[in-house]
């Protein structure tokens, strides 16, 4: 479009051609539309803000990606006190699911809403991002053998919960990526 500046093409062009990509990681992290919505929201700001030039379009899908990761963990690390207490101050819904598919998503996801910030950021970044060990330290900046420690115990806890007769589960579930495939 003419009269647009470097940087605000760049942002169209993002949000048009990876905003659906970019809400799904957000989600993944979030576990709430809602929330994956205003992640990507402020995370659009931030990066958008400091109006740089020389973004393309996939440094700056790689800048709102991080902004992103950088919101939700710092989101809970502000929450941890609350959902160590909110289960007393609301009692869970109970929905019927009409497939296994479903009941294996909405067992997964409550698996995911368990995990801390950290552990949940790893195994989004692991297994829906599709990062190496290395790949996820790094984006996190942790050591990798944090890594290792913080998936081996998010893996422990989820199989505890989940039978034998979900082991697909993960893989099924983070293999639809995102809301755009809930029932």
């Amino acid at each position: 479009m003419a009269g647009r500046s470097g940087w605000e093409q760049v942002m169209t062009d993002l949000v048009a051609e990876r905003g659906v990509n970019l809400t799904r990681y957000a989600y993944l992290l979030s576990g709430s539309r809602d929330d994956a919505a205003d992640l990507v929201q402020d995370a659009l700001v931030r990066t958008f803000e400091r109006l740089l030039k020389g973004f393309t379009l996939d440094s700056a899908e790689a800048y709102v990606r991080r902004s992103i990761l950088n919101a939700y963990l710092d989101d809970g690390r502000r929450s941890s006190r609350w959902r160590a207490t909110a289960h007393l101050h609301v009692t869970p819904e109970e929905r019927e699911s009409s497939s296994r598919l479903t009941d294996a998503r909405l067992d997964l996801h409550a698996e995911l809403a368990k995990l801390s910030p950290r552990e949940r950021a790893c195994i989004v970044l692991r297994y829906y991002d599709d990062l190496t060990i290395d790949g996820v330290a790094g984006a996190l900046g942790i050591a990798s053998g944090t890594v290792k420690r913080y998936l081996s115990d998010a893996l422990a806890k989820m199989a505890v919960a989940l039978t034998d007769d979900d082991d697909t589960a993960l893989q099924t579930a983070l293999a639809l990526k995102g809301p755009d495939h809930a029932e």
